[in-house]
């Protein structure tokens, strides 16, 4: 639900003893995965709930505005206070800060930022440094905007302008990697949903439901069929196959920016269904048969070469009526936050290390990876060469990878120099 990590999520809890609980859980499962799988990234996970106030007079002011915790904070407050001193200790170790009790409302301001600086590609702020789930009861769920919180998480009864203001959190629309935001409900609160909807949407009745809220998947589905189809009857139209490799078949400007709009189309698309969590194993097979995966990727790498030559001569083009000045070319469609630099490195380390037989990832693939993300594209062809120059099963660690391709660049820019 958040797009592989590319959004981070907050959970909304009923109370500060479950948003305790909720926390102790994920602490202790994660442990568990890390011991049973080393390369697995574990989620930065943070709280935050108010401390008891204890004659502190901006805590007392803050509680005005959260109820909830207002309320718990009078049962058993010590308890509650030494589980938020763990839970901060927990903060300070992972992002090496030193906040308390005494600080609190630093430790609040510090895991708002951390929350929007989630806008940075890892390359630039590294994943440890961010937050990808936050646990919260009040906080949060009011007044506070990221255009990089998608999903909610919902485990509390909310109604009417409560429920309005927590589901907003995550209705700021970024680019067409979030068309919408994403709410999970545990709580079956979808009369709630309406009611509250109604109540806010003065007299536009059934048609606030359009507004609000996006089509069911199997709509999504159709719409999904539809452009497949367009895609398919252009190049047909054009006297090719749908296929990757036969759109550098396709002659003229004309005929590849129609190419660039069909298939920009099917990618936003996929990436729209990308967002729902409830696609039963029916609708999968249905999505993979309209453009299996392997096509799919291969169409994304051909994309991205059309595009990256059309948009080096867009900025050329003085001619205002040219198709190739019209074309957005939308390339944050095609971009994977999971498919980084140090991810591909890691890869590339496990396809070295096994023998053709035992691979769990091919060369094929691993190219097609590259190839059809946005990220690379200033690198990729130099990764695919050194790629081929690596042999199955020779055991590289990642060090030996990584120096490995330096070296290559460096020479492949000698070469080119001489």
């Amino acid at each position: 639900a958040s797009n592989r990590r590319r959004f981070n999520a907050l959970l909304a809890t009923a109370s500060i003893d479950d948003a305790i609980a909720y926390y102790d859980l994920f602490k202790a499962l994660q442990a568990q995965k890390q011991a049973e799988d080393g390369d697995d990234l574990p989620l930065n996970v943070a709280c935050i709930f108010s401390p008891p106030a204890e004659g502190n007079r901006d805590v007392a002011q803050l509680q005005e505005d959260l109820p909830q915790e207002k309320a718990d904070n009078r049962k058993e407050p010590n308890r509650k206070k030494e589980a938020l001193k763990a839970i901060m200790a927990d903060y300070n170790r992972q992002y090496g800060v030193n906040f308390d009790i005494g600080t609190f409302d630093l430790y609040y301001q510090d895991v708002q930022k951390r929350i929007k600086d989630q806008k940075y590609p890892n390359s630039d702020l590294p994943h440890d440094k961010k937050i990808d789930l936050t646990i919260v009861v009040d906080m949060l769920l009011t007044g506070f905007d990221s255009q990089y919180i998608n999903p909610l998480y919902v485990d509390r009864h909310l109604k009417y302008h409560g429920l309005i203001q927590a589901f907003s959190r995550t209705n700021r629309v970024l680019h067409g990697a979030k068309p919408c935001g994403n709410i999970l409900d545990f709580r079956a609160q979808g009369e709630a949903v309406d009611d509250a909807i109604a109540l806010f949407s003065g007299e536009a009745g059934e048609r606030a439901r359009e507004i609000w809220l996006v089509d069911p998947a199997p709509v999504v589905v159709v719409k999904l069929s539809e452009a497949v189809q367009q895609l398919e009857d252009f190049m047909q139209s054009q006297g090719v196959d749908c296929r990757p490799g036969e759109v550098a078949s396709l002659k003229g400007d004309e005929a590849r920016a129609t190419f660039i709009n069909c298939f920009r189309e099917v990618q936003r698309i996929r990436t729209q269904l990308d967002q729902y969590t409830d696609l039963d194993p029916e609708l999968r097979e249905t999505i993979d048969k309209l453009l299996p995966e392997d096509d799919l990727r291969a169409f994304r790498g051909v994309y991205l070469d059309v595009a990256q030559e059309l948009k080096a001569r867009q900025e050329k083009t003085p001619d205002p009526n040219d198709p190739i000045r019209q074309l957005d070319f939308e390339f944050v469609l095609f971009d994977s936050a999971l498919i980084d630099y140090d991810y591909i490195m890691k890869l590339i380390v496990r396809f070295t290390g096994q023998p053709p037989r035992k691979q769990k990832i091919s060369r094929e693939q691993l190219i097609g990876l590259l190839a059809g993300n946005a990220k690379f594209l200033d690198e990729r062809e130099d990764m695919i060469e050194y790629i081929n120059t690596l042999t199955e099963g020779k055991g590289l660690d990642e060090q030996a990878i990584r120096e490995g391709y330096e070296r290559f660049k460096a020479e492949k820019n000698a070469r080119e120099l001489a």
